[in-house]
């Protein structure tokens, strides 16, 4: 009897998961990769350290993913941060835990493990096609245009992997959300996520200080509060502490609600020492000068106070040290979504089965970030995505032999 002939569709984390898994448990694979090479995103990701997954314990791991998380327990139950530093290490790239508590091949780069991934799946005999991007169905087949014409690919199952639509010139542009749709398949908005904001800076502000890093700071928003840090950029603002909070600004704003970052500049210090150190301070001295002596504040914090407060409050003592405790950054909207590090939204949960195959539409199964969760920057993104890879060919394998979820 011929091995079953599985087509993934797309070249990420995801599909290669699915891959790997399905080469090794005897399934002929072929992979069709829309850009010119695999992994484009992935190694993207690795240019400044390829943050794999994180060393939280499980349960709190698990929480991560909000919503989606009961969604995508299974998944991150049977190959978690535990299994994907095992994993890694068995490709040479050994891992290391980061002071944040972040997992990092100890080379730092993407590049090695890639290679060495490729490797083990040309060595279990699965073929990678590259310019094949996808393009729907005829007569039962998989068509994709490639620089040699049409061809139409017969299989057996077939697993999409295509990822969301941030960073679109790395290949994930959504261009996959009418074919799906076309065929009845609920696909909720692709969003930012992990993503910068607009704020209107006035043009000396935005000339003066983009690029320059806000450090030491503790946000607010409808997300909770959380210290670390952020950057100004030309037009608004960008960077882990910002991402942290993206989700929940995000829909606030889509919402019709007041986006706003409220920022502690002085988290270490109360509001009333603040006040009783601005009521010392030579009244007749400059507000810059005032500003550094009473409070520590230069440079772009000083000057985020300057942007906002009105100059009636920053004559009033109490007022002034009220102020600088809680900053109101109004945002305008997120950054589009071409410039975000995710993507939220896409294939709801309600279309897809506990195999993660698409109801009513047997033996098309979905993996990876086109699939409606997000979740924080820190090793997470990578992680659902090389879990539901795998989850998703154990049910495309279920689903082959007859069985149940």
């Amino acid at each position: 009897m011929s091995k079953r002939k599985i087509v993934i569709v797309g070249g990420g984390p995801a599909g290669l998961a699915a891959a790997e898994w399905l080469s090794g448990s005897g399934y002929d694979v072929d992979i069709h990769e829309a850009m010119p090479t695999i992994g484009r995103k992935f190694l993207l990701a690795g240019k400044s350290g390829l943050n794999l997954t994180h060393s939280e314990p499980h349960e709190r791991f698990e929480q991560r993913y909000g919503a989606s998380a009961p969604r995508l327990r299974m998944a991150l139950d049977r190959f978690g941060s535990d299994q994907v530093r095992k994993w890694a290490d068995e490709l040479g790239a050994e891992t290391f835990v980061g002071t944040s508590g972040r997992v990092f091949p100890k080379a730092m780069k993407a590049s090695p493990l890639l290679r060495a991934w490729r490797a083990r799946l040309e060595s279990r005999g699965v073929r990678i096609h590259v310019r094949h991007r996808w393009t729907g169905f005829s007569d039962g087949l998989a068509v994709f245009d490639t620089p040699d014409g049409t061809h139409a690919v017969e299989h057996d199952a077939l697993l999409l992997a295509l990822g969301g639509a941030s960073w679109p010139k790395l290949g994930s542009d959504g261009s996959w959300v009418p074919l799906l749709t076309d065929r009845g398949v609920v696909v909720n908005p692709l969003l930012p996520a992990n993503c910068g904001f607009d704020v209107d800076w006035t043009p000396f502000f935005s000339e003066r200080f983009a690029g320059a890093p806000v450090k030491s700071v503790v946000a607010t928003s409808s997300a909770g509060t959380s210290r670390g840090e952020f950057v100004i950029t030309r037009h608004g603002i960008e960077g882990s502490l910002v991402y942290g909070h993206a989700s929940a600004l995000r829909d606030d704003l889509l919402a019709g609600r007041n986006g706003e970052f409220v920022l502690d500049l002085v988290p270490d210090r109360s509001a009333d020492a603040l006040a009783a150190a601005l009521r010392r301070t030579d009244p007749k001295a400059s507000f810059s000068n005032r500003l550094r002596k009473a409070t520590g504040l230069d440079g772009v914090k000083a000057a985020l106070v300057r942007e906002f407060v009105a100059d009636d409050v920053r004559r009033d003592p109490e007022h002034l040290a009220t102020a600088i405790k809680s900053l109101r950054l109004p945002l305008v909207r997120p950054r589009p979504i071409e410039e975000a590090i995710s993507t939220a939204g896409g294939v709801s949960w309600q279309t897809v089965d506990g195999n993660f195959m698409l109801k009513g539409w047997p033996g098309v199964f979905v993996a990876g970030e086109m699939l409606d969760w997000e979740a924080p920057t820190g090793g997470y993104l990578l992680t659902a995505c090389l879990a539901t890879g795998r989850a998703a060919a154990e049910g495309l394998a279920r689903w082959l032999s007859g069985s149940e979820a």
